[in-house]
């Protein structure tokens, strides 16, 4: 490789952030960001160039112990919204597949779980799931219904002591090889939208891989078909009686997502950066020529700002003080304009 050290961490920091974490946070922070380096940037792109899964960099991915979104208890390790953050960010800057993998992980079906599932279903499948010996997927959208989820089709009609599933779903992450889905499905009996637990193998459930991606690629979405696919009653999710149950596990992952434009960003100003000192032009890099540091000194700006909000939305997320619907706005379009 001409310039092995594009994407490596430079630990952009501009503000000293670092210096506001507490131990157990720059712990994780650090933890995460040297698996990307060693792990994750020097095998990812053959993944993503197969368009094929990462399972090995999931199985060192389970021995940081990073996994549990801040959940108390069930095995998760104790994480601030601030290290929940950090986490993110990281796993983003080396790869948005791992990052969507770890946002669908922890961020959908083990908080969906935690806030919503009985204490039986949370003590089965939280362990499992924070140390990665289970896998989750999040069935919500549909082929015909995305940012309208609301509207979904998919029907479940009490049989006895089983409900029964029918319908499709579109576009879920990690469901062709996830232990449990948690499945989202409208009740025959009282128009209610109601959440239950899929687990592998149950008997009409099918998930096919989506294929000719452009983006994402190391990560498998897939299309479900359900076709009279009986689980037990007691796999509904005892807090999940109506899609405000949805929204509210939706609405814990905006600051995610700001967190993940986050990693976006700081990887395109940390390529950027060293790919400029790094290439010579005119016998001298890159970096020394005024427009290029201008073009680096704006985008080490906006990352910074970015870093401020995240941080800020993680204290108020910690003071109980956080309103999410102006999470992953303030983030969303900067990665993009920092690439170009």
């Amino acid at each position: 490789m001409l310039y092995p050290d594009v994407g490596r961490s430079r630990g952009t920091d501009y503000f000293l952030l670092h210096d506001e974490l507490t131990v157990q946070e720059r712990d994780l922070w650090t933890r995460t960001r040297d698996f990307v380096d060693r792990e994750v940037l020097p095998s990812i792109g053959d993944y993503w160039d197969r368009a094929e899964f990462p399972f090995p960099l999931v199985e060192k991915l389970a021995a940081l112990g990073v996994v549990g979104e801040g959940i108390e208890g069930y095995g998760c390790p104790a994480m601030s919204p601030v290290a929940v953050g950090l986490v993110h960010m990281e796993l983003n800057r080396g790869d948005g597949s791992l990052g969507a993998f770890l946002a669908i992980q922890a961020g959908l079906v083990m908080k969906a779980i935690h806030l919503l599932g009985s204490e039986e279903q949370r003590v089965r499948w939280l362990p499992r799931l924070a140390r990665l010996e289970a896998i989750g997927a999040f069935g919500l959208t549909e082929p015909l219904h995305g940012s309208d989820s609301i509207a979904l089709e998919t029907t479940a009609q009490r049989d006895g002591d089983h409900v029964v599933l029918n319908g499709d779903k579109r576009w879920i992450g990690n469901a062709s090889f996830a232990d449990v889905t948690v499945l989202w499905a409208r009740d025959s009996a009282d128009g209610a939208v109601k959440g239950f637990l899929v687990e592998k193998g149950t008997p009409g459930f099918t998930a096919d891989v989506m294929t000719r991606k452009a983006s994402v690629r190391a990560v498998w979405q897939t299309d479900i078909s359900l076709r009279d696919v009986r689980v037990p009653a007691g796999n509904q999710l005892p807090d999940a009686t109506s899609f405000k149950a949805a929204g509210q596990v939706l609405a814990g992952s905006r600051t995610l997502v700001a967190w993940m434009a986050l990693g976006h960003a700081v990887a395109a100003y940390e390529c950027a950066l060293t790919y400029a000192t790094q290439r010579m032009q005119f016998d001298k890099p890159l970096a020394a020529f005024q427009l290029v540091q201008e073009k680096l000194v704006s985008m080490l700006a906006e990352v910074t700002a970015m870093q401020l909000y995240c941080f800020r939305l993680a204290k108020l997320d910690e003071d109980g003080r956080l309103t999410e619907t102006m999470a992953a706005l303030g983030n969303g379009t900067t990665p993009a304009r920092l690439a170009r």
